[in-house]
C-alpha cells in the first residue's frame, strides 16, 4: 500500500515532466497535475489518499494560496479607475448568463422560477483560481484584460455571498444547513474592517521595519491564516484569501512587495498549486458526462453564449473584438465557490439529483477545457505581446 509521500513524489514527478510537454503547446505546465486528476477519476488506485482528510486540506490550501495571489495581484489604484466599469461589466455579464440558463433550467428540469434562476446566478459566477497560473504565466495580469477578470472574478464574490444568504433567508427551515447567516454577516465585517485597516495603515506598513525576508514572509503567513480563520466561520474562506492579499499588497513596502511576492509565488506553485489541480481533476466523474451528454451540452452552450455576448456588449469599445472574447473566455472557468449553493439546494431535495449532476459535469468540463482554449488564444491571438 503506497503511503502519501510516496504519492506526493509520484504527482510531483508526472507534473515536471509532462508539465514540459504541455509548455511546447504554450500550455502552462501546471495543468499537467490537472491532467493527472482527471486520469485518476477514471481509474484510482489511490483513492484512499486523494479522498483522505490530510490531501483535501492540502489541495485546499492550494485554493487558498492562489486566491491569495489573486488578491496580492490587484492594482487597487487601477481598479478604482475602473470601478464603474468593473460593476457594470460584473452584474450585466453573470445576471445575462443567469437569465438564459434559468429559462434552459426552468423548462428542462420542471423546476420554479425561483429555483431556477438561484441554479443559474450560482453556476453564472466565475472560478478564477483556475486562471491565475494562465495570467500569471502570460504575464498579463497587470494589464486592463488580467485587472478585468480578475476585477470581475473578485465582485461576483459579492453576488456569490448574496444569493447564499438569499438561500438561507427564503427558503429557511425547508434546508437543513449548517450555514449561520450571524456568523456570515459578523465574518465577512471582522474581514472587510480588517482589509481596510491593512489599507489605511501604508505609512505605519513603511515604518515596520523588516530585518530580513524570513519575517516578512512569517508576517504574511500570519496574516494569511488570520483571516482564513475567520473566514472558515462564516463559510466566505476563498474570499477571505483574496482579501488577505489585496490587504497586505498595500501595508507591505514597495521595495519588499516584490521579494515576499517571488517567496509566495514559489511555495504556492512549487508545492499546493498542483496538489488543487491535482484535486480538481481527481474530482470529475465521468459517470455524469455519460448520462447526461446532450443535456450538458445545451448547458454549457447556453452558459458560454451568454457570457461572450455580455462580455463582447461591455468589452468591445474597452478592449476591443479578441480582447472581449477572451473575456468571455476566461470567465467562463468554473470550480467557484457558488457550488455551495446547489448543494444546499440538492440535500434541502429542491433540485433533482439530474439537474445537480449536470451543473457539476458542466462545471468540471468547463474546469478543464477553458483553460486550454484560453492559453491557446492567448498564443494566437499574441495577446501577451501587448504592451498597456
Amino acid at each position: 500500500m503506497i503511503n502519501i509521500f510516496l504519492f506526493l513524489a509520484i504527482v510531483f514527478f508526472f507534473t515536471f515532466v509532462i508539465g514540459k510537454l504541455l509548455e511546447k503547446i504554450r500550455i502552462p505546465w501546471i495543468f499537467a497535475a490537472l491532467l493527472l486528476g482527471v486520469l485518476l477519476s477514471i481509474y484510482s488506485p489511490f483513492s484512499s489518499i486523494t479522498s483522505s482528510p490530510t490531501f483535501t486540506f492540502l489541495a485546499q490550501l492550494g485554493m487558498y494560496f492562489l486566491l491569495f495571489i489573486i488578491g496580492f495581484e490587484i492594482n487597487l489604484k487601477k481598479m478604482k479607475k475602473k470601478r464603474n466599469f468593473l460593476i457594470k461589466a460584473t452584474f450585466f455579464i453573470i445576471f445575462l448568463e443567469a437569465i438564459f440558463g434559468s429559462i434552459v433550467i426552468y423548462f428542462v428540469f420542471q423546476t420554479t422560477w425561483f429555483i431556477a434562476f438561484l441554479v443559474a446566478l450560482s453556476f453564472a459566477t466565475v472560478g478564477e483560481a483556475i486562471l491565475i497560473p494562465i495570467l500569471d504565466e502570460f504575464k498579463i495580469i497587470n494589464t486592463r484584460l488580467g485587472q478585468a477578470i480578475i476585477g470581475i472574478g473578485t465582485l461576483d464574490d459579492v453576488i456569490e455571498i448574496m444569493t447564499l444568504i438569499s438561500v438561507v433567508i427564503l427558503i429557511g427551515s425547508r434546508i437543513q444547513t449548517p450555514f449561520n447567516l450571524g456568523l456570515i454577516i459578523g465574518s465577512l465585517f471582522v474581514l472587510f474592517a480588517l482589509t481596510v485597516g491593512l489599507t489605511k495603515l501604508k505609512k505605519q506598513g513603511i515604518k515596520f521595519k523588516f530585518k530580513n525576508i524570513e519575517t516578512l514572509f512569517l508576517f504574511v503567513v500570519f496574516v494569511f491564516f488570520l483571516f482564513l480563520g475567520i473566514g472558515i466561520y462564516g463559510e466566505i474562506a476563498p474570499l477571505a484569501a483574496l482579501l488577505a492579499g489585496i490587504g497586505l499588497r498595500t501595508f507591505i513596502p514597495e521595495k519588499r512587495l516584490k521579494l515576499i511576492e517571488n517567496e509566495v509565488k514559489t511555495i504556492c506553485y512549487g508545492f499546493f498549486a498542483p496538489l488543487f489541480f491535482l484535486w480538481v481533476g481527481a474530482s470529475m466523474n465521468m459517470t455524469y458526462l455519460v448520462t447526461y451528454p446532450l443535456i450538458i451540452i445545451l448547458i454549457a452552450s447556453v452558459s458560454i453564449a451568454a457570457k461572450l455576448l455580455g462580455s463582447y456588449v461591455v468589452g468591445k469599445r474597452e478592449f476591443g473584438k479578441k480582447k472581449s472574447i477572451l473575456l468571455g473566455i476566461g470567465l467562463s472557468v468554473r470550480f467557484s465557490t457558488s457550488i455551495i449553493v446547489i448543494k444546499i439546494l440538492f440535500d434541502s431535495g429542491l433540485i433533482s439529483v439530474g439537474l445537480y449532476s449536470v451543473i457539476i459535469a458542466s462545471s468540471l468540463v468547463f474546469t478543464f477545457i477553458i483553460p486550454i482554449l484560453f492559453s491557446n488564444l492567448l498564443v494566437r491571438w499574441k495577446i501577451s505581446k501587448i504592451k498597456e
